[in-house]
């Protein structure tokens, strides 16, 4: 059996807000091995009226054109209720910034990112985003506040890039004719706010070692085709299919799509750092080893008879 093996970090992000707040970061990654991945980046940040900016870096280059605001999807409340996990009345588009959601008994406000001028800064390695909340202020009713937006996952594609074998010809048709099953396997990390890690152009900024990020879940969405190592899931299940219809990336089916949640709070871990490791896997058959017998198979169909009246034509004239 083929074996494809292949180790992928994805170790640079970094979130943390200037200001007095208590943070926590949700990162949904939306696998999809057939084409294009996606990144649902949401933070919450308690205590936004005492905090003057969000700053957030991500491991590749994104430009603002590429970055979807889903928030703008929350006027159905479906795709609320799938979201939050619970029954939520939301006021839309309350004012030009921000809505207003009420759900388990407090009152948080949605910040509408597509409305704010904010700036996304290519570094080294990556991209820089901030947001002024400054200008949010007068806007903001409540203390409590969320941004969500969904981007290209440009270097989660890396993980399922395809490679062509440039072996011994044939030792490719050997194992095309003898190993018909392959079997992949992915291992990918996340690290969220570890210092070594990032770019000097972040760690040598003050405010990043000030931060206070509380608490990071990774969400690990992929079709059931694939296989994810759960073990450090405290909680599996499949997404409501009716209620993130209208909310999955394009090309996703909502049938197949199934969540792996990580959680990992900073109880025990006071420098705030988040580290996450899974691993993905596949067993399937080579299509190259299928179009090569589907090959064979024609032609002997298609020269069999010929090959045999051939070889009987050969023996009878022998014995003659």
């Amino acid at each position: 059996m083929p074996k494809k093996y292949r180790k992928f970090a994805d170790d640079g992000w970094a979130v943390w807000i200037d200001g007095d707040d208590t943070s926590t970061v949700y990162i949904n990654n939306w696998l999809n091995p057939k084409g294009k991945s996606y990144v649902d980046l949401a933070i919450r940040i308690r205590g936004i009226k005492a905090s003057k900016s969000l700053n957030v870096y991500v491991p590749f280059a994104i430009s603002r054109e590429e970055i979807e605001d889903v928030s703008l999807l929350f006027y159905d409340t479906k795709i609320l209720q799938a979201i939050f996990s619970a029954a939520c009345i939301i006021d839309y588009k309350k004012n030009e910034h921000t809505s207003e959601i009420a759900y388990n008994g407090k009152t948080v406000d949605v910040v509408h990112i597509s409305t704010l001028e904010y700036k996304t800064n290519l570094l080294a390695d990556g991209t820089l985003i901030n947001i002024n909340l400054d200008e949010l202020q007068s806007f903001l009713d409540n203390d409590e506040a969320y941004f969500i937006w969904r981007m290209p996952h440009k270097s989660l594609d890396g993980i399922f890039k395809s490679h062509v074998s440039m072996g011994n010809v044939m030792v490719r048709l050997r194992n095309l004719l003898t190993t018909p099953v392959v079997s992949e396997k992915y291992a990918y990390s996340i690290r969220v706010n570890e210092s070594r890690l990032l770019p000097e152009e972040i760690t040598r900024i003050g405010a990043f070692h000030r931060q206070k990020l509380k608490k990071a879940v990774i969400t690990l969405s992929i079709d059931e085709n694939y296989e994810l190592n759960d073990s450090g899931c405290y909680r599996t299940h499949r997404l409501e299919e009716n209620l993130y219809k209208d909310y999955l990336p394009k090309d996703y089916e909502r049938e197949d799509v199934i969540t792996y949640q990580w959680n990992q709070n900073r109880e025990y871990n006071l420098q705030g750092q988040f580290n996450f490791y899974y691993t993905v896997t596949k067993d399937s058959i080579s299509r190259g080893s299928m179009l090569l017998y589907m090959t064979l198979l024609l032609t002997i169909g298609l020269f069999g008879d010929f090959i045999a009246n051939f070889l009987w034509d050969l023996i009878t004239g022998l014995l003659k």
